[in-house]
């Protein structure tokens, strides 16, 4: 039972993760002036679509597997060991957070490569890239809870010998 208390909390940790990321990855926003009179706003979810969709992903994975540990959790003296629901546990897991990696990944190398990009501009987007890479800090703990959560699914693995 303690395990299923842990395996909840950092699935919990993990969706916090993701959702405090969407909100700062989708009010990201900048105004760029290109001429006198013409300005451009980029939002930050416009550049990083791919770093968007881990997160959508991530969270609609971890909303899934929060009702299944609470199901599981409240029928435990009914449930039957069933290896396909475990294995599909521990490898739905490892994709998850090598997804959640690589979207971290990419947030953190495109706002690196930007950020270069617009340093003749000024500290006036500082604020935008940091956002940027606050997003891609928070999607990166969801990688480590994903990751652990990984490690702990690959225990309840049936012993072939």
């Amino acid at each position: 039972m303690a395990s299923r208390a842990l395996i909840l909390a950092l699935r919990l940790l993990m969706l916090v993760f993701l959702g405090v990321s969407l909100v700062v990855l989708t009010t990201d926003t900048a105004t760029l002036q290109i001429y006198f009179n013409t300005e451009v706003q980029v939002r930050f979810r416009d550049v990083y679509a791919y770093m968007l969709g881990t997160i959508v992903v991530g969270a609609a994975y971890t909303l899934i597997q929060i009702a299944r540990t609470l199901h599981r959790t409240c029928k435990a003296n009914q449930e039957i060991s069933r290896d396909g629901v475990t294995l599909f546990d521990f490898f739905a897991d490892q994709i998850t957070s090598y997804v959640l990696a690589t979207g971290s990944a990419a947030g953190f190398g495109a706002t690196k490569d930007l950020k270069s990009v617009f340093e003749f501009v000024g500290s006036a987007y500082d604020k935008f890239f940091n956002k940027g890479y606050a997003a891609a800090s928070l999607l990166l703990f969801a990688f480590v809870c994903a990751a652990l959560l990984s490690i702990l699914s690959s225990f309840g693995l049936p012993k072939k010998v």
